[in-house]
């Protein structure tokens, strides 16, 4: 569609009480759809080839030329491209200082690529932040697939999108699957269950097997299911009088390891 120059004013338009919607999880599922905020997490979905259905920016931001190379695209895809207000940007966004650019895009559809050798399951994390961080770090180690568990934050909240930095856009991501799904999409992997305390150290695993590392959530660690198909525990040794690590960091220590080694270092 073409661009429309006409500045959306009130945050009674259509549009942006439908974006205004998409901030609950609900609303994202009935659509599959979510929001994405700012101009570099935008340019990276772009970048991956996902098509938006809206784009909506301020009106300072169409003089920048990296917003205006946004626009050509978005427009070429026959996208609806809208300008609002800086106030309505603020109804419209999560964050308390919006970038003034916003898209909404389509969810990926969860795909089990064959054969599966390097996977992640996230049970029961709750937050954002750490969820975000998560991704990142496993788009970096090369994950095949990421598995979140009913009960887990979900992936496409925008804070969880704005922490993630892109990853959505390049991960396969499967959200929300029940334990025999999980179960079944896991066949012939080794299952590891990280937990403080508990397991072999991370740095004696030989993580070149084909593996799926579940990890649990910040408070009440990982379900009863996870633990039952879970083969092994893996842990991360720490210095006496530290409790735990933080779940992202956690995520993060376990995957570079694997990485590490799958990518040629040695055991």
């Amino acid at each position: 569609m073409p661009h429309d120059s006409n500045v959306i004013t009130s945050s009674s338009n259509e549009s942006v009480k439908y974006v205004r919607s998409l901030h609950r999880r609900r609303s994202r599922y009935r659509d599959r759809v979510f929001i994405a905020e700012g101009l570099r997490t935008i340019e990276e979905a772009i970048e991956a080839g996902i098509q938006p259905a809206f784009l909506f920016h301020t009106p300072a931001l169409a003089e920048v030329p990296r917003v205006r190379r946004l626009l050509l695209q978005v427009e070429q895809w026959g996208a609806q491209a809208r300008v609002v207000s800086d106030s309505v940007m603020s109804v419209m966004s999560d964050t308390v200082t919006p970038q003034g650019v916003l898209v909404v895009l389509p969810m990926s559809e969860c795909s089990i690529p064959r054969p599966l050798t390097w996977v992640l399951v996230i049970d029961r994390l709750r937050d954002p932040g750490n969820m975000g961080t998560i991704l990142r770090s496993a788009l970096a180690a090369g994950i095949e697939l990421v598995i979140t568990i009913p009960g887990t934050v979900d992936v496409y909240s925008p804070k969880v999108v704005r922490a993630g930095m892109g990853a959505h856009f390049r991960l396969n991501l499967c959200v929300d699957q029940p334990w025999p799904m999980v179960q079944d999409a896991l066949q012939g992997l080794r299952v590891l269950l990280a937990k403080p305390g508990v397991g072999s150290p991370y740095w004696d695993v030989d993580w070149r097997q084909p593996t799926a590392l579940c990890i649990g959530g910040e408070a009440q660690g990982a379900s009863l299911q996870a633990e039952k198909l879970a083969t092994d525990t893996v842990t991360i040794p720490m210095c006496n009088g530290v409790e735990s690590l933080n779940a992202a960091v956690a995520a993060s220590v376990l995957l570079f390891e694997a990485a590490r080694q799958r990518s040629g270092g040695e055991l």
